[in-house]
């Protein structure tokens, strides 16, 4: 017997169980910078510190309904919980769509979701935490080994690790020979070898000419703003992850449009 899937019911069960992870995010992305737990204690008010209800803790209904306050204390809470639940569950509808419903589509959304986290992080604390990249490396090594894309094998998995860290790290140290100063940290060293981990080696010179490019842009676009020098600190995390993303959709055929035009 065969039974026919509904690609819409597929959508919609996608969107919906990412904007339940995407609220697990919102607790990783406060809760990790500050070593507290992610289990304990259950979701509360930052503000007042009361436990949410369960009819105040559904992902997207919940802010949408009380209009982004805390319902016990009338507190605004940040637009970003919403944004982080409602991208999150983009993500996944996108991951869906791109592998179907395939091994590669649990393992690249676990991708996704540890890049969202490293993100907002980064924005806020410029700091990318080990307990997401170090696992991240290892998890992306042994999904080369079950992976079902051709591009992705265990060999262009380590080449892809070794491959990002090196080059990182080759720079940071050049630039801090130079100049003196700390240019680059290790949590982006990291996070670029967890990227080649999971995306192989192909993907390193795709994520930091797309990453460095992006990052040129806004950061002379914020250093005009700000009327700032060019030691503006901006973190790097989130243009890395950014290009690991356009990688993932799209890289290979903006890689071999690329290639067919010399």
């Amino acid at each position: 017997m065969v039974i026919e899937i509904n690609p819409i019911a597929v959508i919609v069960l996608a969107f919906v169980l990412g904007a339940c992870i995407g609220s697990f995010l919102n607790v990783c992305i406060y809760r990790l910078p500050l070593n507290e737990s992610i289990v304990f204690p259950g979701s509360h008010c930052r503000s007042c510190a009361t436990p949410l209800p369960w009819y105040d803790n559904l992902p997207l209904l919940s802010y949408l309904i009380r209009r982004g306050r805390c319902g016990s204390c009338g507190v605004q809470c940040a637009a970003r919980y919403f944004f982080v639940e409602l991208l999150t569950a983009f993500m996944a509808v996108a991951v869906v769509w791109q592998f179907g419903l395939t091994l590669a589509t649990v393992g690249y959304f676990a991708f996704v979701t540890a890049l969202i986290v490293i993100t907002f992080i980064d924005f806020d604390h410029q700091i990318i935490p080990d307990s997401i990249s170090l696992p991240g490396i290892l998890v992306g090594l042994l999904f080369s080994l079950l992976s079902p894309l051709p591009t992705l094998t265990i060999w262009t998995s380590l080449i892809g690790a070794f491959a990002g860290a090196g080059f990182l790290l080759a720079v940071a140290l050049g630039y801090q020979a130079l100049t003196g100063r700390e240019g680059m940290g290790g949590g982006d060293v990291k996070l670029l070898a967890m990227i080649g981990a999971f995306l192989g080696w192909r993907s390193i010179p795709f994520t930091i000419f797309f990453a460095s490019c992006v990052g040129s842009f806004i950061g002379v676009g914020t250093m005009i703003r700000r009327q700032a020098d060019s030691q503006l600190a901006l973190p790097f995390g989130p243009f890395l992850s950014f290009g690991a993303l356009v990688y993932l959709f799209w890289g290979e055929r903006i890689i071999a449009w690329y290639l067919g035009l010399l």
